[in-house]
């Protein structure tokens, strides 16, 4: 996928590119909070970046990617410890104090940040009322579903931890925003070898952390249940392999706003998983979110597509002169 741009992405792997980072994200909130019941936060990122960037690797070997090009490694592992080490692991170790349901909530957010952080578009992305409307509608969609689980948070009394969570989620969203656009603008290479090294730096970076922390004091991995090293191994192949292989390559093809709905739709499907595989009823409330959200997603959407029928449009009116044009001058020449 060296030097690919937006004309060369075919609709089909757009489609199923978005598909894939919208249903498979969608249930890592819930794999990454049963994997963290038995295994310490910033263990399970080295274990689950390192383990993804090995096989990336290996991949890489395979295809004949590449891998020792310091003009890709820079900005790869820069977006890497923006996007995975910062912006992830705020996210697992929020996760650790606040219901995934409400990280969610602040997740949700990262949208927004992508429009003020993307310079080069921030003019255009403010100016453009459906984007701005459809933002702000996703913000709220995503609140009204779960809504009702935000009294319950602060319920209890002594809940300092989950307001530092919050910041740290808070600022972790804002990282992997920052990130995502610096890859989209930095990185031109190969995908997989902007993966691969994004994840072997966000996992080096873990192991440390991890140490100061002193995680490993009273940890033992044989005390690990097979649920969470499942959870582990879903996190790692859906998770980083498929899941943000998909999105590193879509942040290429696609502008960084369309990308980041992935922000709004991940939650629906969290709720919809609960619903089908765990039991969970939706409330009259919950469904009005629903709605809200896929609104919010059709109106980001829009724009870009009015843009697209525009632009075929010239193209077909151009093509008869240019037809002409180019008779002519083969007219010309046989004389």
């Amino acid at each position: 996928m060296a030097g690919i741009v937006k004309k060369e992405a075919s609709a089909g792997m757009v489609i199923l590119a978005f598909a894939t980072v919208y249903l498979v994200w969608g249930s890592t909130y819930f794999f990454i909070q049963k994997a963290i019941q038995h295994l310490p936060p910033l263990m399970l990122g080295a274990i689950r970046f390192i383990a993804a960037g090995i096989l990336l690797m290996i991949w890489s070997i395979i295809k004949k990617e590449n891998l020792w090009d310091w003009k890709q490694i820079k900005p790869a592992v820069i977006s890497g410890l923006l996007l995975l080490f910062i912006g992830n692991g705020a996210l697992i170790v929020a996760e650790k104090t606040l219901p995934s349901s409400f990280a969610a909530i602040i997740v949700s957010a990262a949208p927004i940040w992508f429009v003020l952080l993307d310079w080069p578009k921030l003019k255009e992305n403010l100016s453009n009322r459906s984007t701005v409307i459809g933002l702000i509608i996703g913000f709220l969609g995503v609140v009204l579903l779960f809504g009702q689980s935000i009294p319950a948070l602060f319920s209890s009394t002594g809940h300092s931890s989950e307001i530092i969570a919050m910041i740290i989620l808070v600022i972790g969203s804002m990282s992997w925003a920052g990130g995502s656009l610096y890859s989209k603008y930095k990185f031109k290479g190969s995908t997989t070898v902007n993966t691969t090294w994004q994840m072997l730096a966000a996992g080096i970076a873990f192991i440390p952390l991890s140490l100061i922390a002193n995680e490993q004091k009273g940890f033992h991995f044989q005390t690990v249940p097979a649920e969470s090293w499942l959870s582990v191994l879903y996190l790692v192949t859906m998770g980083s392999l498929v899941g943000y292989s998909a999105y590193v390559w879509l942040l290429q093809v696609r502008s960084a706003t369309q990308v980041s709905t992935y922000a709004y739709v991940n939650p629906v499907v969290a709720v919809m998983l609960g619903v089908f595989f765990a039991g969970e009823h939706l409330t009259l409330l919950q469904i009005g979110g629903l709605a809200v959200i896929l609104t919010s997603v059709l109106l980001i959407n829009l724009n870009k597509y009015r843009k697209e029928k525009e632009e075929k449009k010239k193209v077909k009116e151009q093509t008869p002169a240019n037809e002409f044009n180019s008779r002519m001058v083969k007219e010309k020449a046989a004389f």
